[in-house]
């Protein structure tokens, strides 16, 4: 038993995965397994060095005009290639009154422009606490957007409450919400109906996945869920390379490999339909492209992006 980051698989999600198969790419990213305990050199317990990124608890400032509130050390769903699966959150805010320092540190930031609301998953905070959170936000008049980092819309779409709509469709803030989705069969009936809840409130949706070898390491694969994803009013937004946390390198796929699954795809698929392909380098001022040596990514996708 892995007593530091147990297995969590809530029961919406559950139902979407075929038991009787031991490769099942719904099962693959949720279930223990032994190849956890390996260790690998250059996987450690905080890929991308947030701890120095943190300036008061609960905040993280990685990139200029942005901050990223870790609103909820708690996930609905334990991904087992999750790169904050060995952050505990002991001096996490919890409540109000304890998020002051964080949000004056905010308030006094001139430049900011979109508040990142992050964790764990931030839709385990329950609607009252959010709203309120977000009052508090909305009276940074510099601030413009606020974005929401989450899994449980898809993972567990009873989320999606008629409560969270409101307060979201209200705030004075362009909502945005990432939703993470990284296999087609992720995407079905209820989670579908809840991503409609959320556009039909004026939520822009965008997805972001990670690239899993035996998940979705196939070209194929990765089509069919920008189609459903489409489908759902949701735009593919990243291709994430893993994050090297310990405990999850048997889910690595070569950056030859993930270039050429984005090579085949590009024939075949519209380019709104492809996300961009990234990974995450701490101390860089945003998301790293990987570049194609054959030269098809496009000078725009150079760019670093956040």
């Amino acid at each position: 038993m892995n007593d530091t980051f147990p297995q969590r698989i809530p029961p919406s999600f559950a139902r979407r995965i075929d038991w009787a198969d031991p490769r099942d790419p719904l099962l693959r990213q949720v279930a223990l397994s032994p190849e956890e305990f390996r260790e690998v050199a250059g996987y450690s317990s905080d890929p991308l060095d947030e701890a120095s990124v943190s300036p008061v608890p609960g905040v993280l400032r990685k990139y200029r005009g942005r901050a990223l509130l870790l609103v909820s050390r708690a996930c609905p769903i334990h991904c087992r290639y999750c790169f904050r699966r060995h952050d505990r959150g002991e001096s996490a805010p919890r409540g109000l009154a304890e998020w002051t320092p964080a949000l004056e540190l905010l308030r006094g930031d001139g430049e900011l422009r979109e508040v990142i609301y992050s964790g764990g998953d931030p839709l385990m905070r329950d609607d009252a606490f959010l709203a309120a959170l977000t009052q508090r936000v909305e009276a940074m008049p510099q601030v413009r957007r606020l974005r929401i980092h989450t899994r449980m819309a898809v993972a567990v779409p009873e989320r999606v409450t008629p409560t969270l709509t409101a307060w979201l469709g209200a705030s004075r803030l362009q909502p945005v919400m990432v939703v993470h989705v990284n296999h087609p069969r992720e995407l079905d009936g209820e989670a579908v109906a809840a991503l409609g809840r959320l556009a039909g409130a004026g939520v822009r949706l965008f997805n972001q996945s990670v690239l899993l070898a035996g998940v979705n390491d196939d070209a194929a694969v990765l089509a069919e869920l920008s189609e459903r994803l489409m489908a759902a009013q949701v735009t593919p937004y990243y291709l994430h390379q893993l994050d090297p946390v310990a405990g999850a390198a048997h889910f690595a796929v070569s950056d030859q490999r993930a270039l050429g699954l984005m090579r085949h795809w590009r024939r075949s698929a519209p380019g709104y339909l492809i996300p961009r392909l990234v990974r995450e380098i701490p101390g860089a001022e945003g998301k790293v492209p990987l570049c194609d040596p054959e030269g098809e990514e496009s000078a725009d996708e150079r760019r670093h992006f956040a």
